[in-house]
């Protein structure tokens, strides 16, 4: 998922089952004590380290583009060119197109982090909750630093007013990626909306 977010409280409830939040709420609680999938480009762990800085020499925008180019390459060329089908069909809201394409990849390619992570955007777009909290926690399991996926979970709580699941999680998107200025603006919504301050 991208990370822009603005606080949305619960209106139409999509049913989640409470065991499937406790669940993914404690993989993303125990994100920074996991180590990223093997398959991941080596050269992810030093832009990593360099997002993480508080004034790193590269913008944090340029940082984040080339994380999310990493994210998003595959070796299979095949896969490549039916990711970025996909990524348009999603941009033209052209979601109905976007779906099969992302089905496929998600089984063809499991250990591609941002398959799962684009298919739990889709299905949160949707208001498929229960199916994006499955695509989330299936990227985050490869991908433990995946702040878009972690900011995703976190809207997807918003949906449904659990809101110290949401604050807790933004914290830990703002653990990975620290320029994440719109997060820092969520929590603060948050304990806003948490003491009946925000109208």
């Amino acid at each position: 998922m991208t990370t822009r977010t603005d606080l949305v409280l619960p209106s139409v409830k999509r049913i989640v089952p409470p065991a499937r939040f406790d669940d993914v709420f404690a993989l993303v609680i125990d994100l920074p004590h996991r180590s990223p999938g093997r398959g991941l480009p080596r050269r992810l762990d030093a832009l990593f380290r360099e997002l993480a800085q508080a004034s790193p020499q590269r913008s944090p925008d340029e940082i984040e583009d080339l994380i999310w180019a990493h994210w998003i390459a595959n070796k299979d060329q095949g896969a490549a060119s039916a990711m970025a089908i996909a990524v348009d069909a999603m941009a033209a809201g052209a979601l109905d197109l976007a779906e099969p394409i992302l089905d496929e990849l998600v089984e063809t390619h499991p250990d591609w982090a941002e398959a799962w992570n684009k298919r739990g955007t889709m299905h949160f777009v949707e208001k498929r909750d229960a199916q994006a909290i499955h695509d989330i926690e299936r990227a985050l399991l490869i991908e433990p630093r995946h702040f878009g996926a972690v900011s995703g979970f976190a809207q997807i709580c918003l949906r449904h007013g659990r809101l110290a699941e949401a604050r807790a999680s933004f914290q830990v998107a703002l653990s990975i990626n620290p320029h994440l200025e719109g997060l820092r603006e969520a929590i603060t919504e948050i304990g806003l909306a948490d003491r009946g301050l925000l109208h």
